[in-house]
């Protein structure tokens, strides 16, 4: 199997979750269905081409590396003629993300990181607002599953957060993966799994269809290169009431 690791961030990132029209909110971490999505942007597809339904068959796991915090704005939408409606919206802010995607199929894989850095449409994080900072970070990994690419690579919160964290020598991170991806990697088929809407079925507008998709969770450490530890440290000599 050919992995790809991509690394997403930028100052806010949206995705799918329930919502209503007044309330959009996000999920924690990105989802399938976002990912493909981009990848078809970057390969040219528009949102009627079925050719997209050929990209859930790509393995997928994502890892929280940075989880960010919410920001919620809302917007004033005018939803018919002279009625006004407050709709609100929710963002992660400042979060870090690795996706792994792998398929048998190596070329196709090579393909995509390409495509990935040579789109043919514009690539965003869950909306149109949430553009890439950056340059887009990607690898290639022959012979590893997604899952245990993301359980090696690096740790790719970013200097600041890991400063803020100089205390803790490791740090627990979630992986998100394909289940039947996950039961192969633990060799064990007592996970914690859930269903979740994220099959892509159509990107059409008229009418946007998704189906479920079960998922497990596995948690890994991780070093953090900026742990000081103060355990020998000498004591303080200050004294506040100067004995």
């Amino acid at each position: 199997m050919k992995t790809l690791q991509i690394k997403l961030a930028a100052p806010l990132q949206s995705y799918g979750d329930e919502a209503s029209f007044s309330r959009r909110t996000t999920a924690l971490f990105p989802s399938k269905s976002a990912i493909i999505g981009m990848i078809a942007a970057a390969q040219g597809l528009h949102r009627e081409d079925e050719r997209i339904s050929s990209l859930n068959q790509l393995t997928f796991a994502v890892r929280i590396d940075q989880p960010g915090t919410i920001l919620s704005d809302f917007q004033t939408v005018e939803w018919k003629k002279d009625t006004r409606k407050i709709t609100y919206r929710n963002y992660l802010q400042d979060a870090v993300f690795v996706v792994a995607i792998g398929s048998d199929n190596g070329d196709l894989i090579t393909q995509i990181q390409y495509a990935l850095h040579h789109p043919r449409f514009q690539l965003y994080l869950g909306r149109r607002s949430n553009p890439i900072a950056g340059v887009l970070h990607t690898k290639l990994t022959d012979g590893e599953t997604p899952v245990e690419v993301l359980k090696t690579a690096h740790w790719q919160a970013s200097a600041d957060y890991q400063r803020r964290n100089k205390k803790s020598q490791q740090k627990s991170l979630e992986i998100i993966a394909d289940s039947d991806l996950m039961k192969k990697s633990q060799q064990s088929t007592n996970l914690r799994t859930k269903m979740v809407k994220d099959y892509v079925d159509s990107f059409d507008q008229r009418h946007r269809a998704f189906s479920f998709r079960e998922i497990a969770t596995t948690t890994i450490t991780v070093l953090n290169p900026y742990y000081e530890d103060k355990s020998d440290a000498e004591e303080t000599k200050f004294d506040a009431f100067n004995y």
